[in-house]
Formats: C-alpha cells, structure tokens, sequence
C-alpha cells in the first residue's frame, strides 16, 4: 500500500471514529466585530451593511451560520459573504445590521458563539 493510501485509510478510520456531537472546525467560540464597507464582497455581489451577512476566513460563500452573543445570549443566522476579519483573534466580522440584532453596535467587538447550519 502506498503511503497516501495508507495516510487516506487513517483519516477514513479517524473520521469514522468522531463521535457524531463533535464541534466542527466552522463552529466555535472567538470574538466577533462588525463592520460596514462600501463596494463589493469578496464573494461578487455588493454590500449590504443591513442584510443579515457576515464575513469568514474559511467558509464558502453562501453559508449559512448562527452568531451568538454569549454576553446577552441573542443570536441572529447570517449568510458568508465576504472574507475576514484580519484582525488577530478575531473569529467573523458581521454587518451592521446583524450587530445591531445581537447587541454588538456599542461595544463594537464581543465574545460570541458561531455554529454552522
């Protein structure tokens, strides 16, 4: 057996093996900011600052993910957009009006939760 055969048949195994509860690698726990950019996304279509968008390093354009404030508990369900946040620590930048439903505007970065659909 070849070595990358070898290497593919241990991440089969590993994988069958994840209990099904697991977090996956989209969902976790960070800081979150929102921002309010003119122009275009990094996906094609043009910026809304009061959709219900959000901007992520890693997911394809078009997911969709549940934003959690864990300061107050209000969450809102945003769709990927664009690419970012490029600040250090920082795990999804949202748009202004998804902010605003999860209580972000004044403080302007928070600790939330994010859990993809």
């Amino acid at each position: 057996m070849t070595f990358s055969l070898r290497l593919a048949a241990i991440g089969a195994a590993v994988f069958a093996l994840a209990p099904s509860g697991e977090v996956r690698a989209a969902d976790g726990v960070g800081l979150a900011s929102w921002y309010q950019l003119p122009g275009r996304t990094a996906c094609g279509g043009r910026h809304n600052p009061e959709a219900m968008t959000a901007a992520h390093r890693s997911l394809p354009c078009g997911s969709v993910i549940t934003v959690t404030n864990l300061a107050n508990g209000r969450s809102t369900t945003v769709t990927i957009v664009d690419r970012g946040p490029f600040v250090r620590g920082r795990i999804v930048d949202v748009s202004r009006g998804a902010a605003r439903r999860i209580g972000l505007i004044q403080r302007g970065v928070g600790r939330v939760r994010i859990a993809r659909h």
